[in-house]
């Protein structure tokens, strides 16, 4: 087996450690569910949306299993509506696939704390359509002038956060295939936002509002025995 050299880069050495952990932790005690999975394909029943953030690992936050959920991360989990969505965009493509070809149950957008796509919105980086970023992050423009105008400043962050998660919701139902299936009760559509200080999730009401789910508390450790 290969191992770093002196000459491997720092970055290129931690994914080699991390592939070697996994192959002798996780990959060998779900061994059988990998093979599974590849050979007889994927059957999520969620659909998460959320931030490329590195901060905010989905199968993490959800302690989720390989095959659990079908994930798409963009920059502040946005969903484009339908009449914004280009040719070649990739999460349009990818709520295709999950409703239409693995019927998924329900489509969860997930924002969180501290997001730099929110931040640069509030910077006005939605103005600038010279850029990619630019013109991805005008999206949330409307969102963003809704909570200038109602939020003091020093809360129009995580307002915003919430609000691009209520606009992407909304934005869902531009498509039809997510508006019928939505109308027959064969999908539902999820709210969550995630605060990384805290290691918080919350939910969602169907008034928009989020709520705080409660961590299960601790095991308490086994008294050791004389």
């Amino acid at each position: 087996m290969d191992t770093p050299s002196a000459t491997v880069p720092m970055w290129k050495a931690h994914l080699i450690s991390g592939y070697q952990a996994f192959r002798a932790g996780e990959y060998r005690e779900r061994k059988d569910l990998y093979e599974r999975l590849g050979q007889e394909g994927q059957t999520p029943k969620v659909m998460l949306i959320a931030c490329c953030d590195s901060r905010c690992e989905p199968s993490d936050i959800f302690n989720a299993h390989p095959g659990e959920m079908f994930v798409a991360r963009n920059v502040a989990n946005i969903v484009p509506p339908q009449n914004m969505a280009t040719d070649f965009d990739g999460l349009s493509a990818a709520l295709e696939y999950a409703v239409l070809e693995l019927k998924v149950e329900a489509i969860v957008v997930m924002g969180h704390e501290s997001c730099g796509g929110v931040n640069a919105s509030l910077e006005g980086v939605g103005e600038n359509p010279d850029s990619y970023i630019g013109r991805w992050i005008s999206i949330l423009n409307s969102a963003r002038d809704r909570v200038v105008a109602r939020t003091a400043k020093e809360d129009q962050s995580r307002e915003l956060e919430y609000e691009g998660v209520r606009e992407s919701l909304g934005n869902l139902l531009s498509y039809p295939y997510v508006r019928e299936r939505v109308k027959d009760g064969d999908i539902a559509l999820v709210g969550a936002y995630f605060s990384i200080i805290r290691g918080v999730l919350m939910f969602a009401d169907d008034k928009g509002q989020f709520h705080e789910i409660a961590p299960v508390a601790p095991t308490a450790p086994i008294a050791p025995t004389e």
